[in-house]
């Protein structure tokens, strides 16, 4: 499996619950600020549901 950064680049603001909590459970905590994850299945299902709010390249 490869890595893969995640960066937040819209606010989450006014979302659903369950798009804020996707955000968290990436462990994004700032916009802008990229975090480096697994590219397991469960890991770009989450950036999937988010897509929208976030922007990620596989390194």
């Amino acid at each position: 499996m490869g890595k893969v950064i995640v960066t937040q680049v819209r606010s989450a603001i006014n979302r659903p619950k369950r798009q804020k909590a996707t955000i968290q459970a990436l462990g994004i905590k700032k916009l802008h600020n990229p975090v480096e994850h697994e590219a397991t299945p469960q890991i770009m299902g989450m950036i999937r549901k988010v897509s929208h709010l976030v922007k990620f390249e596989e390194v």
